[in-house]
């Protein structure tokens, strides 16, 4: 093991090397900071041509996976390099040569849940709540509105990308957002590790997940950078997305102009 109990993300090997564990470690928010961002690249290009290597399982400590990413920097003179290193991290986890199996208790909201949404398959608890809330403050989650729509189909991609609300894993589960339900999601996912990608060549595996991945590969890096441009170019100049931003860190009700 190579993560220390203070590490804000853990890292370490299991089953031989065959199993990637990463664990987002600053409970109880679990924020998906520029910090945790670094740390989540950094693991998986550290990790990307192990020999032997399987599968990763990324969960989290504590009650909650995240609450998502800081607002703080999706402030105007910050959000930039922001999105640049997210949308960086997003495509390294999308062309991870292997499966990326996530666990989910509690709230897994904005960016928190972009970052599953990048991975495979996701092994949550019925009450569960996992959202993309960033309307609410005015903003739009670029990752989402990108990868979304191959999670779930198109109307439940919109429905949670304009609404804000959040579901409950059992929810979730229901429109294919997550694959399976448990009260032990982290077992529930160890299992399927054991019984489904262990015994298998990690050659093999690689191929298969180019395979399946190429199309969802080659449209995210174009459309990220588009909604990027969208989200930087356009809304950011909007008095309502700084409104929106400067509203929830004051703890007030937003007072929208709708320009």
């Amino acid at each position: 093991m190579t993560d220390t109990s203070t590490s804000p993300l853990k890292v370490w090997l299991e089953r031989d090397g065959a199993l990637l564990r990463l664990r987002l470690n600053r409970p109880k928010a679990n924020i998906v900071d520029a910090a945790m961002i670094a740390l989540l690249q950094t693991a998986f290009d550290a990790h990307r041509a192990s020999s032997g290597l399987r599968g990763v399982l990324l969960d989290a400590e504590g009650p909650h996976f995240s609450f998502g990413a800081s607002v703080e920097e999706h402030l105007a003179e910050r959000c930039a390099g922001m999105l640049a290193a997210l949308h960086a991290l997003i495509i390294t986890m999308v062309e991870f040569p292997l499966p990326i199996l996530t666990v989910v208790r509690g709230q897994c909201l904005g960016g928190g849940l972009e970052v599953a949404l990048a991975g495979g398959p996701i092994f949550a608890t019925a009450d569960a709540k996992l959202g993309q809330p960033e309307m609410s403050l005015g903003v739009f989650a670029p990752a989402a509105s990108c990868l979304l729509p191959w999670r779930v189909n198109q109307s439940d991609a919109e429905d949670l990308l304009f609404s804000g609300r959040s579901v409950s894993g059992s929810e979730a589960k229901a429109m294919g957002l997550v694959q399976t339900i448990s009260e032990d999601p982290e077992n529930a996912a160890l299992q399927y590790f054991e019984q489904y990608l262990a015994p298998k060549s990690a050659a093999a595996l690689a191929c298969a997940v180019a395979a399946v991945r190429a199309p969802l590969i080659r449209e995210l890096r174009a459309r990220l950078q588009e909604v990027e441009t969208l989200y930087l170019d356009r809304l950011m100049k909007t008095h309502d997305a700084n409104e929106g931003l400067a509203a929830f860190l004051a703890r007030r009700a937003p007072s929208w102009k709708h320009v």
